[in-house]
């Protein structure tokens, strides 16, 4: 067997075989080595990714809370300051009112009041009017004269 070329052909195919077989084994493991690294770094960059995305996610929601949150502050600050404004529209409303109110009662007094002066002064014309007829018919010339003389006397009393 030693001697048979068939039986070195066959060994040398073997060690050929085994020779070559090592390198492309060595060769598809370096492949596929290289490729698992580079699959490896992708996940890795994907999962840097997904934690980044996650990241924002978060920030967006709570950003989003956030704004909610001081929507809501706005619109019940709103909502006080309307019933504020209300409010004050109703008092200030209120008092004008009343004043308007005084300012009327105030009118009607001064038209009563000047009512009553209009009053008291015709009645005191008609008995102007009245006395003068009433002591022309009953008074006659020199008891007249008499009158005024007294009076012209006690006006000087009067005076001092």
């Amino acid at each position: 067997m030693l001697e048979d070329p068939t039986f070195w052909v066959a060994v040398a195919f073997v060690i050929f075989v085994a020779a070559v077989g090592k390198k492309i084994a060595g060769a598809m493991t370096g492949a596929l080595d290289t490729r698992g690294e580079a699959i490896r770094k992708e996940i890795e960059e994907a999962e840097k990714l997904r934690e980044a995305a996650q990241h924002l996610l978060a920030e967006y929601k709570r950003k989003q809370r956030d704004a909610l949150s001081e929507a809501d502050e706005i619109l019940n600050h709103a909502k006080l300051e309307a019933k504020r404004l209300t409010a004050q529209g109703e008092e200030e409303l209120e008092a004008a009112l009343r004043r308007r109110e005084q300012a009327a009662l105030d009118k009607i007094a001064q038209a009563e009041a000047k009512a009553l002066q209009e009053v008291r002064n015709q009645a005191v014309d008609v008995a102007i009017v009245a006395t003068a007829k009433l002591l022309k018919s009953n008074m006659d010339q020199n008891r007249a004269n008499m009158m005024i003389q007294d009076s012209i006397r006690g006006l000087s009393a009067k005076l001092h």
